[in-house]
């Protein structure tokens, strides 16, 4: 799933001229000209955003209709307030009783060159740079909080159709601030605390110096979330990142090349699972692409989050795992992997553990930008423990120095494992079903109930050394 520009633009007037339940409500229409934006690329509509998202907000909801194809500059600063250098909102819609939707009609929304962001010494002007990261908030500087920001809004929420450009390569860059790298404020799309139901496609986020995107969901919020082709890449943090709520769908998404740009922070994964406010519950995702992040592609390690589906994804990892599902009920369907899973949640209850059912594992450069691919420390699956995560029908078609996984009591049903390196692979579990491996392995301590041929030659069945299990 590619997506570039002309395509962006492309799918955006498709979608305009459909003809849209959701739009049929409108309410008021907002339209940034009306307040004195140019869209005309060059001009900063920063002042006309701001008194847009007022009335808007004053009005109670309606619908913002941004120009076509147009490019609106955004992003300010002045000193003092909440940082030494305090951004201005740009769309920052709050408490809203009415349906809210913001038609982006392949309008592009940019960062102003120019702006600071990090620490900066608040007497000079220059950039702090220091042994440990700056605490102080009186050196922060950022032109923006979020372009879009969706806060404790009760009913229907639509954002469709816009290009979201957070324009980092052309700030001036400060040092760091907070725990790691650069903890400031500086992303694309924020939905948080909203109670009706969220509706977002077709936003491409991009070139942010914190997130392309973050979902904070609200604890009373009964409705799903719809979330389609919501591309993320090249962002500073990550391009998602989920810190609580349930009921989200995410279909034909993208998120890449987090930390590739010209600052990184941690964890700069594509997608960060991660309850931070309350528990994350239920989220699905289907066809969508995670690739060559500097973290994860995906990762779960925190919080009380549970419940993920991945259908028909792809998780490239280049110089870090590519998934990291240390969360309980992950289950992954035809989904490939390029690069070495880490962290598998196991379980001695097999409902809660990870299960990878038709997928497929290798460590094919010719599948991973630049030919590089990450297998860590060997193993394309990693797993310290393993109880009861369950492989069916897996294919593992190692060409490099990647390693068939590395597990004890893992549960492989009709999988077909084959590994080129001559280091001994250790996928050590329970056989069921009839699976197939050619390579070099070590099986002490595996239990073979089903079928199992190793380089042609039929394993007998029970225990292979140790007591049986």
């Amino acid at each position: 799933m590619r997506i570039d520009r002309r395509d962006f633009l492309g799918t955006s007037a498709a979608a305009a001229a459909l003809p849209s339940r959701l739009r049929a409500e409108t309410g008021p229409v907002f339209q940034p000209e009306d307040f004195g934006a140019k869209g005309d690329g060059a001009t900063n509509d920063a002042r006309a955003f701001a008194a847009l998202s007022a009335e808007v907000n004053r009005r109670g909801g309606g619908t913002i209709v941004l120009g076509r194809g147009r490019t609106y500059i955004v992003g300010a600063q002045h000193r003092g307030g909440d940082y030494g250098w305090t951004p201005a909102p740009v769309l920052e819609l709050k408490q809203l009783s009415k349906p809210l939707s913001i038609l982006g009609n392949g309008a592009k929304l940019r960062c102003a060159p120019g702006f600071r962001y990090g620490a900066f010494d608040a007497d000079t002007g220059g950039p702090v740079h220091g042994p440990t990261p700056s605490r102080r908030l009186t050196e922060v500087a950022t032109p923006y909080r979020a372009m879009i920001f969706i806060t404790g809004c009760g009913a229907r929420v639509e954002v469709r159709d816009i290009e979201l450009d957070g324009n980092v390569e052309r700030l001036r860059i400060g040092g760091q601030f907070g725990d790691i790298g650069w903890q400031i404020p500086a992303t694309g799309l924020i939905l948080e605390e909203n109670t009706g139901p969220e509706t977002v496609a077709n936003i491409l986020s991009h070139h942010h110096a914190q997130d392309g995107a973050m979902i904070v969901g609200a604890a009373a919020r009964a409705d799903r979330g719809h979330i389609s082709r919501l591309i993320c890449r090249t962002n500073g943090r990550q391009g998602l990142s989920i810190v609580a709520g349930r009921s989200y769908d995410f279909a034909d998404c993208e998120f890449s090349h987090t930390g590739r740009s010209v600052i990184r922070s941690a964890p700069g994964a594509g997608v960060d699972i991660e309850a931070e406010r309350r528990p994350i519950r239920d989220l699905n995702f289907t066809r969508c692409k995670f690739v060559d992040n500097w973290g994860c592609g995906m990762v779960a390690d925190s919080g009380d989050s549970a419940g993920a589906r991945f259908v028909g994804c792809l998780f490239v990892g280049t110089t870090a795992w590519p998934a990291w599902p240390n969360k309980p009920r992950f289950s992954f369907r035809g989904c490939t992997f390029v690069g070495a899973v880490v962290h598998p949640f196991a379980s001695a209850d097999p409902a809660l553990a990870a299960r990878f059912v038709a997928c497929r594992f290798t460590d094919d450069p010719k599948l991973a930008p630049g030919g590089k691919v990450y297998v860590g420390n060997g193993p394309i699956a990693n797993m310290a423990i393993s109880d009861h995560v369950l492989f069916d029908g897996c294919s593992f078609t190692l060409v490099g120095k990647g390693l068939l996984p590395w597990s004890w009591r893992a549960i492989y049903r009709d999988c077909k494992m084959v590994q080129r390196s001559p280091t001994k692979g250790m996928p050590k579990g329970r056989y069921l079903g009839r699976s197939t491996i050619s390579g070099n392995v070590d099986l002490y301590g595996a239990m073979i109930e089903g079928e199992l041929l190793i380089n042609g030659k039929r394993v007998a069945h029970g225990s292979q050394g140790g007591p049986p299990w």
